[in-house]
């Protein structure tokens, strides 16, 4: 029954306290968090928030915002904290310590369901002995009845159950049964039950993890459409990178509990903070090198990279990353191209055909490596030597140790 108890509740007044019936502004942070600015108090923030479950710590975060109106996604592998996350900001769950404000509002001690947000599960939670609009009615109807006074009139419940079915496009769907309709309108019903209620904040435990490809892709659209057009705050948490960066305006990657880097998809995707982004944002992942300065470029066997502005000094270690996208190939009587850039030799291993692309996995002494072509190109054949180029502008540079993005990676100027 959690869906009921996440669809009913009155909602907050920006501005007051748990326990306040007065609506007096909130109680200063806590020692050592940092202070709401007038940019980041709306939306969602959790403040120094952190989760254990016995001896492991499942979610510790400084600051993590999720900005209003957005649709944030929370991505990251499995048990990397993002469900936990997701639970806390519901109420599901409470933290052991910091605060969870909506809108400016700490609502760490409040009840999932005076939160004033809504949940669509992974398997959708249908009531099966329930109409479509009862399904979507539902928590109207227990409103109206612990409400009388103020809850939504017979009506005005009607009537929003038809806007909702009109904007998730099930009109007609309405006296059918859940055991009667398709993966991908059940799938609708529980958007429609979520939004009926019209929250301030959705939050969507990866709802398309059950729908086939061909559905998943067309719901991915619907979820970005819904979004534009309701202008509540998503928040979606999922595994799958494909759903993060096409669909999300803001992302979140988490790793081990912690917040590995957040910002737009394009920003994460193209300049990863560390290599742990790097080789899970991305498919196929970031290729990344072991490398040396020798003073004029960075070197490995069966490579060679001058990178520009980036300090290459005699003996200087790092991390050598590019995308496989980003490879160009390079034939054996072909001229290198002029000016600062990579170029890896190696020997054809497997080739994926992929549809528009292939993936041609390479191997050489530094080990394994990528690199995806046109398909309409000439496809190198397995064990064919091959030379990729890559410019300078798409390659990225980390820490050798701690993996780190370095300050002078020459991919920083990727996006001008």
């Amino acid at each position: 029954m959690t869906d009921q108890v996440l669809d009913a509740g009155p909602r907050i007044p920006a501005g007051s306290r748990p326990g306040s019936q007065d609506g007096s502004p909130d109680e200063p942070p806590f020692a050592g968090s940092p202070s709401l600015s007038a940019d980041d108090s709306r939306g969602i923030r959790l403040d120094g928030v952190v989760k254990s479950y016995g001896s492991h710590t499942a979610l510790d975060t400084p600051v993590l915002h999720v900005p209003e109106g957005s649709l944030t996604v929370f991505v990251g592998p499995s048990g990397c904290g993002k469900s936990t996350a997701l639970r806390v900001i519901a109420g599901l769950e409470s933290p052991d310590r910091g605060r969870v404000l909506i809108d400016g509002a700490d609502v760490t001690s409040h009840p999932p369901g005076a939160r004033d947000l809504s949940m669509v599960f992974q398997d959708f939670a249908l009531y099966p002995h329930m109409t479509v609009e009862q399904n979507i009615g539902f928590s109207l109807r227990l409103e109206a009845r612990h409400n009388r006074r103020k809850g939504p009139t017979r009506a005005q419940i009607a009537e929003r159950v038809r806007d909702a079915c009109s904007l998730l496009r099930i009109d007609g769907l309405e006296k059918r049964r859940p055991a009667q309709l398709s993966g991908g309108e059940r799938q609708r019903v529980g958007l429609a039950r979520a939004i009926v209620r019209r929250p301030s904040v959705l939050l969507l435990d990866e709802p398309l993890s059950a729908l086939d490809a061909q559905l998943r892709q067309h719901a991915r659209a619907e979820l970005v459409r819904l979004r534009r057009e309701v202008g509540a705050t998503m928040l979606l948490v999922t595994h799958d990178q494909l759903e993060a960066l096409s669909m999300g305006t803001h992302l979140v990657v988490l790793n081990s509990g912690k917040v590995a880097q957040a910002g737009t998809p394009v920003d994460v995707y193209q300049r990863p903070a560390s290599t742990f982004v790097a080789a899970f944002v991305g498919s196929p992942s970031m290729n990344l090198h072991p490398v040396r300065g020798d003073g004029v470029a960075f070197v490995a066997p069966g490579l060679r990279a001058t990178v520009g502005n980036a300090a290459s000094d005699s003996g200087r270690q790092a991390l050598l990353g590019w995308r496989p996208g980003e490879g160009r190939l390079i034939g054996a009587d072909s001229d290198v191209p002029n000016g600062p850039g990579m170029l890896i030799e190696g020997v054809v291993d497997v080739v994926e055909f992929t549809g528009d692309g292939v993936i041609v996995n390479c191997r050489s002494e530094l080990g394994r490596w990528a690199v995806v072509l046109p398909a309409h190109d000439c496809v190198p054949a397995a064990d064919e030597r091959l030379r990729v180029h890559v410019p300078a502008s798409r390659l990225h540079l980390f820490d050798a140790a701690g993996g780190r993005r370095l300050p002078d990676a020459p991919g920083d100027n990727i996006l001008g």
